[in-house]
């Protein structure tokens, strides 16, 4: 290659070629091939991960699309990520490892095609299937191993472990009534487990870069000259580095972009969003079918007036919620220090990677069963006597053998 930027040209064109063959457009192992011209000897590799994409992720598009409707169409958006590191991979194979400062350049199809599917579940929390997309979402950054140094396989193992809690309510709810859905969880964590293994074997220490060819660095001037796209960002990405192990989609991984805050009803769903500094702000007019969804608000308290269907806060920091009835579900994720006030009554309340989260129960929500997952510094209170008594929910639990099963329970602290 010429340059940098030939380079990214050529690995984009190379994903958009992938996404319009079959599954013949995966070379047989062994042999060379041909890719937009270039003809290129298939590295081990990429021999594996081909394998690893015509049985894994092959099953995983099947039972998708026996499912059919939101599950298939998710499913095809993972194939194609897969596909956008294939030729990634092949891409690596081939030339020597790039300047730092270039390789967020060469992520973006693959972070773009991330983006692509964690948004498809952010639009469509009202699917029947949301428990389905939620697992794909959580786990997909684990094609940003490719940026992990040195220890990649365990990156991914934490992110197959963030698909869990979904696809545990996914086998709580159809292991009795339709296996197809049971097949489906089965195949999706098998294709992690199987990268795992792939890349304990060709990339224990992190991605493996050609070591016959060099490329030459070009300036920030010369790429944004060449590039459109790279112009209208003003010609800087950053890229993560040997020593921060996020996925191509983190936010450390680029400048951060300020979002104008929301709080309107979009159908059914009230969306409230990017708020920061905000005490006053207030949901009144509500029904029985919406849901609110709660994203990156920061330093803000929202009250919900009257009874809605569930209430979800995502990725937020010190917030503070108070609402009178949920008939569903109210849930925490990915957030710091959040605060409920439950003034009226709710079945369920789920926290999920979660630091820091204080829940005021009413006296009529006493029966609430609260489910926690990965989370810490989590306190329920409970009024008594005019006052509020706190409970700390256990982080820690010990597990033993009685002879016939295993017996968990919370651990005590020792001092």
């Amino acid at each position: 290659m010429a340059n940098m930027q030939g380079l990214v040209e050529r690995l984009e064109r190379a994903v958009s070629r992938l996404e319009s063959l079959s599954a013949e457009s995966h070379r047989p192992p062994g042999n060379c091939g041909e890719v937009n011209g270039v003809i290129a000897g298939v590295a081990p590799s990429v021999e594996a991960f081909d394998k690893l994409m015509d049985s894994m992720v092959a099953e995983f598009l099947k039972n998708s699309r026996i499912l059919a409707g939101d599950v298939e169409t998710h499913a095809e958006m993972v194939h194609s990520a897969f596909q956008a590191q294939r030729a990634f991979l092949l891409m690596a194979s081939q030339y020597q490892q790039p300047h730092e400062n270039d390789v967020a350049a060469l992520l973006k199809p693959i972070s773009e095609k991330i983006q692509e599917i964690q948004t498809f579940r952010e639009r469509n929390r009202g699917s029947n299937m949301f428990n389905h997309l939620s697992a794909v979402s959580e786990s997909i950054p684990a094609l940003g191993w490719i940026a992990v140094s040195p220890k990649p396989g365990p990156y991914v193992k934490e992110m197959n472990d963030a698909a869990t809690f979904y696809t545990n309510r996914v086998l709580k709810d159809y292991k009795h009534s339709d296996l197809r859905h049971v097949d489906w969880v089965k195949s999706y964590l098998n294709i992690w487990s199987e990268l795992q293994a792939y890349i304990k074997e060709h990339h224990t220490t992190g991605l493996t870069w050609s070591k016959t060819v060099r490329l030459r660095h070009v300036t920030d001037d010369q790429k944004t000259y060449k590039n459109p796209s790279l112009r209208a960002q003003g010609g800087q990405t950053q890229s993560p580095t040997k020593s921060h192990t996020p996925s191509p989609t983190s936010p450390k991984s680029y400048p951060s972009q300020k979002h104008a805050p929301v709080l309107e009803l979009e159908g059914k769903k009230w969306r409230v969003e990017y708020q920061e500094d905000r005490n006053d702000l207030v949901i009144s007019e509500t029904e029985l079918k919406q849901v609110a969804y709660i994203f990156k608000c920061e330093k803000s308290t929202i009250q919900i007036k009257g009874k809605v269907n569930s209430i979800i806060i995502d990725n937020c920091k010190k917030l503070g919620l108070v609402f009178d009835n949920v008939v569903g579900i109210v849930e925490v994720i990915n957030s710091q220090d959040i605060q409920i006030q439950v003034m009226g009554r709710v079945p369920t309340i789920s926290i999920n990677k979660t630091e820091g989260c204080h829940i005021y129960l009413s006296e009529d929500a006493l029966d609430c069963e609260i489910v926690s997952a990965k989370s810490s510094e989590m306190n329920i209170l409970i009024p008594q006597d005019g006052d509020y008594r706190e409970f700390p929910i256990p982080e820690q639990f010990k597990t033993a053998w009685d002879g016939s099963k295993l017996i968990t329970e919370p651990a005590e602290i020792m001092a």
